[in-house]
């Protein structure tokens, strides 16, 4: 029988006062968080593997408020039992146990557990809070905690950058409103100039002039009576002239007054401004922050997030990119190298402890990049910010191009580069041309990963990956992607210090199909078939949506968006579509429900994602809107086809293609 258990009798707090509970230390709260994260983990992948969508701003934003809210709940011991609280009120004795048992810690740490679980998807933030403190560079993790480490950088990143757009467009206004306010001020400037000239003007002559013109009435004279007319009319004009002037003395002093009110609003003007532009750069420090600690193998595991569809060939292409990314970043982290900040790369005769100068094929220094040992042999070392930079590229690969397009879900050659670098804390212009214009330009025979690289008259650019390659969004591929490295007429790196002066314009390119530029409307017989899919099977993520639910290829998609603005001029009103891509099982029912007018499933100009069927007054022949789309459709790749004319074989005025498809 065993003995029976005894209590130590305790003190009954005083009234009024809160009962003592043993708060479990940093250590077990951080066990806790640990463990949860890395049960979190596990379940950021689906039963069959597949990684799930990355952490959103939303999550990121979520989570840190909760957490937050947690440190500012437990704060420190003494002061927790310094609070005062009502006395506690009576419990049943199953109530008793449970509150014992959460004295001991027990249900702190289920309380925790339940917490986190309720977030969901947002858990891996958790472990980015927590590893970098926990594990150094270059030690073994479990891959899914460096997965959800990457995730958590990700969100952390994009949040920085939607932050910094948000403070971009603030900070546009804000130097417009000046702009306006230094006009107004150069205006009041002037006004000010010309009246006080005027007041100049006028005070001279008054003093300069004799005193009987000074002062008429001086000329009054009993022996000249017939002159009393005459002074009496100088008198007026003199009065008159001094009228002038003190107007002119008034609106000299209201002009130094708007002055002064337009030199303030310059003032403040300037100083909003300079208060976004210091937030704005603090968002960047921020996001440089996140990239120091970025240990290579949660880099290796953020350029391996993207999930869009591409061809197998292309998918092929781009996984071998990745995986050579993600072998360099695993010898650095094989041999405890931690990419260092760019700053501390900049200067090849100030290097940190254990790294050396890279040189050039001539033995020449190359800035912003350095060599160190791992085992055996040398490796370059690249700045933690290219580090994030081209892994954020990497992670791109398969998304739609779209001029104009700077993501997250859209991207053209310019707005690929200046994301992946905004999303490294430096930000960069949107167009190619700026970015090669206010570049640090660098010897193509120094060329390094990261590098970004100038084509095509400067209209294309792409991120340097090594091997002859780089990733870019192109419009001959429709997407991002890995492809060849084009015949480069000029390179800048990101993390050096902008020129002085700009670059000079690069040679005129050819700006051809792989161009950043907008993609060329298609002349004459085109092969409908692309991207290596068949007729109907193409994954809506390879498509640009034109209007809701309707899609095209992205380059089809930009020609209808002109058609549609175009249209919308002329007209008054939106352009009315019907029908746009039409996937295989939406053939089978189309030809089903009417098999006199559907193509057979699988031959369907439709499962091109290259055909639109119009209505709105198009769909009648021989009406304005009918005659309009045959004068000008062209203008913007669409066009008719001879089956599908009046008189056709088969007419369908309603029915247009991007290209006359063979």
């Amino acid at each position: 029988m065993p003995a029976p258990r005894t209590r130590t009798p305790r003190p009954s707090p005083a009234r009024g006062a809160a009962p003592h509970r043993s708060a479990p230390s940093a250590a077990a709260r951080q066990a806790a968080l640990i463990a949860a994260a890395r049960e979190a983990a596990a379940t950021r992948r689906s039963p069959t593997g597949t990684p799930r969508p990355p952490v959103t701003p939303q999550e990121a934003a979520a989570l840190r408020a909760v957490l937050a809210a947690r440190r500012a709940g437990s704060g420190a011991p003494g002061a927790a039992r310094g609070r005062r609280r009502p006395p506690p009120p009576r419990r049943r004795p199953a109530e008793r146990t449970v509150r014992r048992r959460l004295a001991a810690g027990q249900g702190t740490r289920w309380r925790l557990r339940g917490s986190l679980a309720a977030l969901g998807l947002v858990l891996p933030l958790v472990a980015g809070l927590l590893w970098p403190a926990t594990q150094p560079v270059g030690s073994a993790a479990e891959p899914s905690d460096a997965h959800s480490l990457a995730l958590a950088a990700h969100g952390t990143l994009l949040d920085a950058a939607d932050r910094y757009r948000s403070l971009e467009r603030d900070l546009a206004a804000r130097r417009a409103e000046l702009q306006v306010a230094r006009t107004a001020e150069a205006a009041a400037r002037e006004r000010l100039a010309a009246e006080q000239a005027a007041v100049g003007t006028r005070a001279a002559d008054l003093y300069r002039a004799p005193a009987e013109q000074r002062d008429p009435l001086l000329g009054l004279s009993v022996r000249t009576p017939l002159a009393t007319s005459d002074v009496l009319y100088r008198a007026a004009l003199a009065d008159r002239g001094e009228g002038e002037l003190e107007s002119t003395v008034v609106r000299a002093a209201r002009a130094e007054r708007d002055l002064d009110l337009a030199t303030r609003r310059v003032a403040v003007a300037a100083a909003a401004v300079a208060a976004v532009e210091e937030r704005a750069t603090a968002v960047l420090a921020d996001a440089r922050d996140v990239t120091a600690g970025l240990r290579p193998d949660v880099a290796a595991q953020l350029a391996a997030l993207g999930t869009a569809p591409a061809t197998a060939a292309q998918v092929e292409i781009n996984q071998e990119a990745v995986r050579r990314w993600q072998e360099y970043l695993g010898v650095l982290a094989g041999a405890g190298i931690e990419p260092p900040p760019a700053a501390s790369l900049a200067d090849p005769a100030g290097l940190p402890t254990g790294l050396a100068p890279a040189l050039d094929g001539a033995g020449r220094p190359v800035p912003g990049v350095a060599w160190a040992i791992a085992g055996n042999r040398p490796v370059t070392v690249l700045s933690a910010e290219t580090v994030a930079a081209v892994s954020s590229a990497l992670a791109q690969v398969g998304k739609p191009f779209v001029p104009g397009g700077t993501g997250p879900d859209t991207y053209d050659c310019g707005g690929l580069a200046a994301t992946s670098w905004l999303l490294a804390g430096h930000a960069l212009p949107a167009g190619s041309a700026d970015q090669w214009a206010r570049g640090a330009a660098v010897p193509l025979s120094q060329l390094q990963v990261g590098d970004l690289v100038f084509a095509d008259g400067g209209t294309d650019v792409g991120i340097h990956l090594g091997e002859g390659q780089v990733v870019a969004a192109s419009a001959a591929t429709y997407q991002v992607g890995v492809r060849s490295m084009p015949d480069a007429v000029g390179a800048v790196r990101v993390t050096l210090a902008a020129p002085a002066q700009p670059n000079a314009a690069l040679p005129a390119g050819t700006a051809g199909r792989g161009s950043c530029a907008a993609p060329p409307v298609p002349a004459g017989p085109v092969s409908p078939a692309w991207g290596g899919w068949s007729n109907g099977t193409i994954p809506l993520a390879a498509l640009c949506s034109i209007t809701r639910g309707h899609a095209l290829r992205c380059d089809a998609a930009a020609g209808y968006a002109g058609l549609a603005a175009a249209f919308e001029t002329v007209f008054g009103r939106t352009l009315c579509i019907t029908d746009s891509y039409r996937s295989l099982p939406a053939q089978v029912t189309a030809f089903r429900t009417k098999p006199g007018l559907a193509a057979v499933p699988g031959t369907s100009n439709h499962g091109w994602a290259l055909a639109v069927d119009l209505c709105g007054g198009i769909n009648v022949a021989g009406t304005p809107q009918s005659a309009w789309m045959a004068a000008n459709a062209g203008l913007f790749g669409f066009v008719q086809p001879d089956w599908a004319r009046p008189g056709g074989e088969k007419p369908e005025p309603w029915h247009w293609e991007f290209g006359l498809l063979a």
